[in-house]
């Protein structure tokens, strides 16, 4: 087994063991959470009988998994019926971070208008475990990113529209592998990007209830970071 596929399969092997009722239900929830989070990276490839033997399960959950996967357009098959996570083309990853800058910075003016003190209670943890993990000596890049999607969505749970919340993340679904491969690529970004000084304005705006404050400050996270991947001319032109 390659390198490559050894560190893939060590990332679907993390987290806590399945139970058994419902289990493609359960695999599709798990690789859709590691997609999301940016812990698999576009290019990296999946065997069907490796993920059946690192989650300890059979191949017929992972098989309904992997179909609603592709269907998502999360996983796609190759020619050769190998399974990898799709390379994104630079003109898809323009659209989305225009469409999840209007979508997402819907989600955070909302958010202003209606979140709960529970609610601001996540958000402002959610952005202080950002901020402890950013600014390490050496950060750790999986769980830094990790940590920007559960800011964010502590955020976006806040709006109180739950299908709005599956819409946002179906757009991360698509995103999250290139996030992660850019901060793989780029560490010192978290020194020089602006990231935590959106999130805490966006924290404070929802705290006060400036929902324009907020939307912009998401919305300026979003296209920031879409503008410097872009600026790095690694995602192929098709």
């Amino acid at each position: 087994m390659s390198a490559n596929a050894l560190s893939v399969m060590a990332v679907i092997q993390s987290g806590p063991p399945l139970a058994r009722n419902t289990l493609g239900d359960q695999v599709y929830a798990h690789i859709r959470a590691l997609l999301i989070a940016g812990r698999l990276a576009p290019g990296d490839r999946l065997s069907l009988r490796q993920v059946a033997d690192v989650m300890g399960v059979s191949m017929m959950p992972v098989r309904e998994a992997v179909s609603r996967l592709v269907a998502d357009q999360a996983i796609e098959v190759m020619p050769n019926r190998a399974l990898r996570v799709p390379v994104m083309v630079r003109h898809q990853f323009e659209q989305l971070a225009i469409i999840r800058s209007e979508i997402e910075g819907f989600a955070a003016e909302r958010a202003a208008a209606v979140r709960t003190q529970a609610q601001m209670t996540v958000i402002t943890t959610s952005l202080q475990h950002f901020d402890a993990l950013a600014q390490a000596s050496q950060p750790d890049l999986p769980a830094v990113v990790e940590a920007n999607q559960a800011f964010h969505f502590a955020v976006y749970a806040a709006a109180g529209l739950p299908d709005l919340v599956d819409v946002i993340g179906s757009l991360w679904l698509k995103v999250g592998p290139v996030i992660n491969l850019d901060l793989r690529e780029n560490p010192e970004r978290l020194a020089t990007g602006q990231a935590a000084e959106l999130h805490a304005a966006c924290a404070q705006a929802i705290a006060r209830g400036d929902g324009k404050a907020a939307r912009a400050a998401i919305a300026a996270d979003i296209t920031g970071a879409a503008d410097f991947i872009l600026s790095q001319g690694r995602l192929p032109d098709s």
